[in-house]
């Protein structure tokens, strides 16, 4: 098996039992390998309004048809995610669901004739965001990051509502189609009904998952904050990959630095990739 999850009270039933059949049949000669999972990993416990783990004695469980009857079944599965780390799990709080019920809708008033964002946003943006987006969420989901796979989908949905009708349509439906399909793992059910509205072949989830380009997500520019002796005394625009020899030369060329390091000694530099060059002097 590749990945087993769980939760933590598995440890001494299911886990130990899979684990001792499969030494077992080692043992035995009936299988090459010592253990039943490639990886493993535990998912935390989703408690009752009381911060105590759900029963009946305690008078404390929540019933989740409630909410999938009135905020259908993928607010639920996405609030269940996006409570907070998917292995920490965390205490349950019926309230926090609007916010998720409400990017959903908006989400899916991208593909209909929702109202307008007043929000103010580059559509130039748009391929840069749209790589970065991606990338975020395949990397979340890679490693069981739920909640912050959400967030950056959130972000995105309310980046797109923003720009609409600012973008050529071909753009507009790529950029649409790549956001319902890193929709898709999270809130199957609107994302179906998104793709389908888009009128593309079913289903969604029979599509390649999409692919980001680094190249498109680096910053072309980036705003490094100048130090002397840990005192800012410039900021300066550099190209995002700048190396430190360059942001030194770039430092040391500013009106507003020189007259703090001329005639001295450069002792040595910091530099924090695309973010401060401190020179101390003395």
């Amino acid at each position: 098996m590749d990945q087993y999850t769980g939760g933590i009270e598995h440890a001494t039933m299911h886990l130990l039992y899979t684990r001792f059949w499969t030494k077992a049949m080692r043992d035995l000669g009936l299988v090459d390998f010592d253990e039943p999972m490639v990886r493993l990993s535990n998912q935390g416990i989703i408690l009752g309004p009381d911060g105590e783990k759900m029963s009946k004695s305690r008078g404390n469980v929540v019933n989740p048809q409630d909410f999938v009857d009135r905020y259908g079944s993928d607010a639920l599965r996405c609030f269940l995610m996006f409570i907070g780390p998917w292995s920490e799990g965390g205490p349950w709080d019926g309230r926090g669901i609007e916010g998720v019920a409400r990017f959903l809708r908006r989400a899916l008033s991208l593909v209909t004739d929702g109202d307008p964002s007043t929000a103010e946003a580059d559509p130039n943006e748009l391929p840069r965001r749209t790589n970065r987006m991606v990338k975020k969420v395949t990397e979340d989901l890679e490693a069981f990051r739920f909640n912050t796979a959400i967030a950056a989908l959130m972000e995105h949905a309310n980046y797109l509502l923003a720009i609409r009708g600012e973008v050529g349509d071909e753009a507009w439906r790529d950029a649409l189609r790549t956001f319902v399909l890193a929709l898709a793992p999270l809130a199957p059910h609107h994302a179906e009904e998104m793709w389908a509205r888009l009128g593309l072949p079913y289903s969604v989830h029979e599509q390649p998952w999409p692919g980001y380009d680094e190249g498109l997500i680096r910053e072309e520019q980036v705003t490094l904050v100048v130090q002397v002796n840990g005192k800012v005394r410039d900021r300066i625009e550099a190209p995002a990959d700048v190396s430190e020899e360059i942001a030194k030369d770039l430092a040391l060329a500013s009106a507003r630095v020189r007259p703090h390091v001329e005639g001295k000694e450069i002792r040595k530099s910091i530099y924090v990739p695309g973010r401060l060059v401190n020179l101390v002097v003395g």
